[in-house]
């Protein structure tokens, strides 16, 4: 009689469940769909390489509808229903702002991948995007040292443009400079008539622009319509995907100030456009935001490892002593911010959507959340309403 073998299989390994909550529909959602794209990318290269601690990393995905406080509820249903072990969440100040109080209550992590206007620290964000001195102070003053000192204003009506422009309006004066029109607009608006007819009428020598979403393609054909495609404009929200959707290389003096764009030509940048072409397609461009989405994937599963855990909190505390080549450079976290170190760029938009770089910081910046010119305490008593 022959033996008879009997083979105990082991069972698969439990995945580890992230959410990603970014909008897939609405007026953001052009600018959104790249970040999961990104952080999808992120995931299958890590699962392609054994997963993290011996599991599969799994994403859930949901759609913030590009309103806050869905995203909110999104944030709520994947913690305590789906039990994700991070958040890799949303773009603009308001849905982060919305999404905040949910991971802290929870003691939960989110990764919070775009620029944005400061003025934050949470104990469970991780900010991989740029800061306000990385981005919105260099930024202005390369436009100003560019093209001179009256500047025009517009932007979308909520907490980011807002307080960017109380950054850019403290440099424009401290310069002797003078802002001669100042113009927001709700979020998803397409109406510039009235921007045009105030533009006409200040004349500036550029425009800083910190409209977000698809509001940017109607100011885009405004300016082309009424005859202005070469005023100098700075676009501080608007990337290789929105500036090829949306037209902005049609006009001619038009810049964007990231700390990566595409056109970047370093070896990990050449391999990182490679494979995101090789999974999406020659056509589809990649960003800053992409980047910075993609990175933080990285940064967190790094943090995973060093914990010995996916559990949140032992995980936050490891992320702090992380660093990564990214495409654009060396990015390490700043342990006193919670921010990355990171490049600043200036580019012009060129008629394809991508960039130009015409000018770059010679090494990384250490992020400062709260511009160094006023206190912390200042700065939270003018957000609050107060004068400065």
């Amino acid at each position: 009689m022959g033996t008879v073998l009997f083979i105990r299989h082991r069972p698969a390994p439990a995945p580890i469940r992230i959410g990603v909550v970014h909008s897939l529909s609405g007026t953001m959602s052009a600018s959104e769909r790249p970040l999961v794209d990104a952080v999808q990318m992120a995931v299958a290269e890590l699962n392609a390489d054994g997963g993290v601690l011996g599991r599969p990393v799994e994403v859930e995905l949901a759609d913030s509808r590009s309103d806050a406080d869905q995203a909110a509820r999104e944030a709520e249903r994947l913690i305590s229903e789906k039990h994700v072990s991070a958040l890799f969440a949303c773009w603009t100040s308001a849905c982060r702002a919305a999404v905040r109080p949910v991971v802290e209550r929870h003691r939960h992590l989110m990764v919070y991948p775009v620029q944005y206007e400061g003025m934050e620290q949470s104990p469970n964000i991780l900010y991989t995007g740029l800061a306000p001195n990385q981005q919105i102070v260099p930024g202005t003053h390369w436009m100003l040292e560019r093209y001179g000192k009256r500047v025009f204003l517009v932007g979308s009506d909520y907490r980011f443009p807002r307080t960017a422009n109380l950054i850019i309006r403290d440099l424009v004066e401290a310069r002797g400079g003078e802002v001669t029109g100042e113009h927001y607009l709700p979020l998803g608006s397409h109406d510039f008539e009235a921007v045009i007819a105030e533009l006409r009428a200040a004349r500036p020598v550029a425009v800083l622009n910190t409209l977000n979403g698809d509001s940017n393609a109607a100011f885009f054909a405004a300016l082309v319509a009424a005859g202005l495609v070469d005023q100098p404009v700075m676009s501080f929200s608007v990337a290789e995907p929105e500036m090829r959707a949306w037209g902005g290389g049609r006009l001619t003096r038009h810049y964007a100030v990231w700390s990566y764009f595409q056109s970047v030509d370093t070896p990990q940048n050449r391999r990182f456009v490679a494979a995101w072409r090789a999974r999406f397609g020659a056509d589809r461009p990649t960003s800053d935001p992409v980047e910075a989405a993609y990175v933080g994937v990285k940064l967190w599963a790094q943090a995973v490892r060093d914990a010995g855990s996916d559990d949140p909190v032992r995980v936050n505390a490891a992320l702090l002593h992380q660093s990564v080549g990214g495409p654009s450079s060396i990015e390490a976290v700043d342990a006193a911010t919670r921010h990355l170190w990171k490049r600043m760029r200036v580019g012009r938009a060129l008629p394809d959507g991508q960039f130009e770089q015409v000018f770059a910081s010679d090494y990384p910046l250490r992020p400062a959340p709260w511009p160094a010119y006023r206190s912390r305490e200042a700065w939270q008593h003018m957000l609050e309403g107060g004068t400065p």
